[in-house]
């Protein structure tokens, strides 16, 4: 599938990449050690999730997700996607190609997971 830009194409969702999620066995021995080589912190720390503080405004957030043994090959980073209609923004990259692998919910906070016409993962969410 080409993508070209096109006049008439209907306007598409608000998105950014909000976060470049790693997966690691021990997060918070990882996430201390890329905060020290980068000159930035924790910035937050929730169930098995540990962020640091972007770059810079505007910038991405580096974090961590525990998991149970270590992942192998391309499933062990992705990005998070964040916009303002998050269902709107999964319509859209499912017009595109995208696939829904499926939903999780933290508390109040939602998130999808998605693969894209490659099966390489990513997530949307709301900001």
């Amino acid at each position: 599938m080409e993508i070209t830009e096109d006049a008439q194409a209907p306007a598409a969702p608000s998105a950014r990449i909000a976060t470049i999620m790693v997966n690691a066995v021990d997060a918070d021995r990882l996430a201390q050690f890329w905060a020290a080589l980068l000159g930035t912190a924790v910035s937050s720390r929730f169930e098995q999730f540990v962020w640091l503080r972007p770059a810079g405004p505007g910038a991405p957030q580096l974090a961590f997700q525990q998991v149970a043994e270590p992942t192998e090959g391309r499933r062990r980073l992705h990005l998070d996607i964040h916009g303002s209609d998050p269902a709107a923004l999964r319509a859209h990259a499912e017009s595109l190609g995208a696939r829904f692998v499926e939903g999780h919910d933290i508390g109040d906070f939602h998130w999808d997971v998605m693969q894209d016409p490659e099966g390489n993962e990513f997530c949307i969410a709301g900001d």
